[in-house]
């Protein structure tokens, strides 16, 4: 029998201890505090010691271990892994496999999903579509990446540099039959994506699209295995997106941006969240970021900034979250979720 609905149990974030201050980056490449910070709004941002073997799924093992304790779930019970990230442990198999042995799970399916800034809430319409049918009781729903390792951490890639960090969420999503005195669940999910744009915003290489070797001595000379952004058409598209869909989500709901608690947006330029904002006339108090702190974390953003709602007591059960993400791809996303 399928439920009526899925609701998010509990979240659990991880971010490794080492903070790199805009300060410490302009010791390896040529930029400012001052510089970052007008730009996008970032003070800082977490990164894995380079020096280490970690991966993502070391991060999401540890965010998972927390959801898990959150939900009040035995990880027995999860019966789904779903694993959203950009940075693989490896070009394959998926982290989500990589995860699943880390928790010490056997014949739970694992699935990874390439949805880059949009991945959670790609995932959690997947995850909300298995809970559904009945299909699945308990959902594992992950974003975790690690950027470090593969930026161009000198001046030739300082634009795109600047705005990573690394980092886990995780949430774990249940079924709910509607009874809650709150009225707890996934209310809709909207996804979105143009492929058009896909080169504005990529990792050319390695990749199998090309002529000869994956890898070269030519692409790795000239960065071909760092990622590049055309920043302009980014923050157009993003700021438009975003608004549109947010705004059409509403209306399919019959509500007003008004009537929304809360707002948690995808984190990868203070300018475009002000943006959105202001095209939605939204109040200061009603967005939660996190891009200061964190920067952009991709996949693991939104549960990271969920995560840190509900301990700054901004997030409290019975609230109206809506959730609006962009990423490469072009993909977005929108999430409308009683908490």
């Amino acid at each position: 029998m399928s439920a009526a609905a899925s609701r998010i149990l509990g979240v659990g974030t991880y971010v490794p201890p080492r903070v790199w201050s805009n300060h410490d980056l302009s010791r390896l490449m040529d930029t400012s505090d001052e510089w970052i910070q007008q730009r996008t709004g970032i003070k800082q941002r977490h990164w894995v010691d380079l020096n280490e073997e970690t991966g993502p799924s070391d991060l999401a093992l540890k965010a998972s271990l927390k959801a898990l304790e959150a939900a009040k779930t035995k990880k027995e019970e999860i019966e789904l892994i779903i694993f959203a990230t950009l940075s693989p442990d490896a070009f394959f198999p998926g982290s989500g496999c990589f995860l699943q042995a880390k928790l010490g799970l056997t014949d739970v399916p694992a699935l990874d999903i390439r949805q880059q800034c949009s991945g959670f809430i790609y995932g959690l319409s997947i995850a909300d579509q298995f809970i559904k049918t009945g299909t699945y009781k308990k959902v594992l729903l992950v974003g975790a990446e690690v950027h470090s390792k593969v930026l161009d951490r000198t001046t030739r890639g300082r634009d795109v540099s600047v705005l990573f960090g690394d980092g886990a969420g995780a949430a774990v999503i249940g079924a709910t039959d509607g009874s809650a005195k709150d009225g707890s669940r996934v209310i809709s999910t909207h996804l979105y994506a143009d492929g058009t744009h896909a080169k504005e915003l990529w990792i050319k290489a390695p990749g199998t699209a090309y002529a000869g070797d994956s890898i070269t001595h030519e692409r790795v000379d000239e960065g071909d295995f760092f990622p590049k952004m055309n920043g302009k058409t980014v923050f157009v598209h993003a700021c438009k997106k975003m608004s549109e869909s947010l705004t059409r989500a509403l209306e399919q709901q019959g509500l007003r941006p008004s009537d929304v608690d809360l707002y948690l947006f995808h984190q990868a330029n203070a300018r475009i969240t002000e943006a959105v904002a202001k095209q939605l006339e939204l109040p200061a108090d009603k967005v939660f970021n996190t891009i200061d702190r964190f920067a952009n974390t991709t996949a693991a953003t939104i549960p990271i900034g969920m995560d840190e709602a509900i301990k700054a007591g901004r997030l409290k059960p019975g609230m109206l979250v809506a959730c609006a993400v962009f990423g490469a791809g072009f993909t977005w996303a929108t999430a409308l979720i009683r908490w």
